[in-house]
């Protein structure tokens, strides 16, 4: 019997180059520098989309419009930014916390100022006629409080100003609103886009 030979296969094994081994190198680096590059860009939008809602939450509450009693200065379905602070003057238009809702009236008065209003709905403070541009129809409305009436310390005297049927400080079931309960004042509509702009 003849003897078979097994022819021994050799590999060879292939050395990669310098530049092989610079381009696998390079190509490495920038897997791991993509990858933190991602990494910080996901943790800045977050910290900057955190920091944005506590602004708006804290600072810019966004609101949005229910009722008619705002008409014709606001409507149904507007949204609207309000801002928080604590100076409040007669005239301007605010938000505040009513029995777990957010209701948005106009200050009429503020603490210790006289209220009064006539039958046909004209608004008196301290004994002056208020002028009121953003009142289209004038009404006493649901009105049950003793007129004249003294604004209390800490409080603002509120109206909506579509008179006949809001609801506000002229009722004894809503009063004169405590500075604790506001959220802030309407300045700015956002929706819709027809009728952007500032609240007056």
């Amino acid at each position: 019997m003849g003897r078979k030979k097994k022819e021994k296969e050799t590999k060879t094994l292939e050395v990669p180059s310098l530049s092989q081994i610079e381009a696998e190198l390079q190509k490495e680096n920038h897997k791991h520098t993509f990858a933190r590059v991602m990494r910080s860009t996901i943790y800045t939008l977050l910290i900057v989309a955190a920091a944005a809602v506590l602004v708006a939450v804290i600072f810019l509450p966004v609101l949005q419009i229910t009722g008619t009693s705002m008409t014709e200065t606001l409507w149904n379905g507007d949204i609207v930014v309000a801002l928080s602070g604590s100076d409040y003057k007669t005239g301007e238009v605010v938000a505040f916390y009513y029995n777990n809702n957010i209701l948005v009236k106009r200050v009429i008065a503020v603490a210790g100022d006289w209220v009064d209003i006539d039958k046909d709905g004209n608004v008196y403070v301290n004994n002056v006629l208020l002028d009121e541009p953003y009142v289209t129809e004038k009404s006493l409305g649901i009105c049950d409080i003793t007129l004249p009436y003294q604004v209390p310390e800490g409080r603002i005297f509120v109206l909506g100003d579509h008179r006949a049927t809001s609801v506000d400080s002229r009722s004894s079931t809503i009063g004169s609103i405590s500075e604790e309960y506001l959220v802030g004042k309407i300045l700015f509509r956002v929706w819709p886009l027809t009728d952007i702009g500032m609240v007056k």
